[in-house]
C-alpha cells in the first residue's frame, strides 16, 4: 500500500521543527562554552610568545649557593583564566615537592594590585620584585634557580591551553635539579594560555 506524499504544510512544519532543534542545540552549546570558561580561553589560543628571561636575578638575600632550589611564580591578577589553570598546577607542585628542598616564591606584575588565591596563600613567600622582571614577555611564568644559585629555567609552566603535569616544562627540570643534575636556561617559543606582561616595547 502506497503512503500518501506529505502535504506542503506538513513539510514546512518538519523544517521548522528541525530548525528550532538546531537553534536550541546551538544555544546549549554556547551556554556550556561560557559556563566552563572555554570562551575566555579561546582568546589566548593563538598567542605565540618567545620566552628568554635569562636576565632575571634573585635578590641578594636569596641568591648564591644556599643548598635550596628556588622557584619564583610570576603572575598578573588581571590574567584570571590563565591564573586559574596555573594556580592549580602550582599548588600540586608545592605538595609534590614539599620534601625536596625547594622554596617557592611569587612576584606580582609591577603596578598591579591583587592577592593570590586562598589555596596558595601561605604556601609561597611573596617578593616585591626581581631584577629583570620588566622583561618577562608574558604570564603566568616561572623561574627556577638550582642549589648553587644558577638560573636553570625561565619561561612558561607549559605549552597548550591547559596547564598540568602532562604538558609541563617544570616537573622534568625540578626532577633533574633534585637529582643533582645541571640544567641551563635557553630561549623558548611557546603557544598557550598567556597574558602579555610587558607594558612597553
Amino acid at each position: 500500500m502506497n503512503t500518501p506524499a506529505a502535504t506542503p504544510a506538513r513539510r514546512r512544519g518538519m523544517r521548522l521543527l528541525i530548525a528550532a532543534a538546531c537553534v536550541f542545540m546551538f544555544g546549549v552549546g554556547v551556554a556550556l562554552w561560557q559556563y566552563f570558561g572555554f570562551s575566555e580561553q579561546a582568546s589566548f589560543a593563538e598567542q605565540a610568545i618567545v620566552f628568554d628571561d635569562a636576565q632575571l636575578q634573585l635578590p641578594p638575600q636569596l641568591a648564591g649557593a644556599n643548598g635550596r632550589i628556588r622557584v619564583v611564580h610570576f603572575w598578573d591578577p588581571a590574567c584570571t583564566v590563565c591564573n586559574r589553570e596555573t594556580g592549580a598546577h602550582l599548588s600540586y607542585l608545592i605538595s609534590m615537592y614539599r620534601r625536596a628542598g625547594i622554596d617557592f616564591y611569587a612576584v606580582r606584575r609591577p603596578r598591579t594590585t591583587g592577592e593570590l588565591p586562598d589555596y596558595l596563600k601561605g604556601r609561597l613567600q611573596e617578593l616585591p620584585t626581581l631584577a629583570g622582571v620588566e622583561q618577562i614577555p608574558a604570564s603566568p611564568a616561572v623561574a627556577i634557580w638550582d642549589r648553587d644559585g644558577h638560573l636553570a629555567y625561565a619561561g612558561p609552566y607549559s605549552i597548550g591551553m591547559v596547564c598540568n603535569s602532562a604538558n609541563s616544562f617544570v616537573e622534568p627540570i625540578l626532577d633533574k635539579l633534585v637529582a643533582g643534575k645541571p640544567v641551563r636556561p635557553r630561549g623558548l617559543l611557546a603557544v598557550g594560555c598567556y597574558c602579555r606582561w610587558q607594558t612597553t616595547p
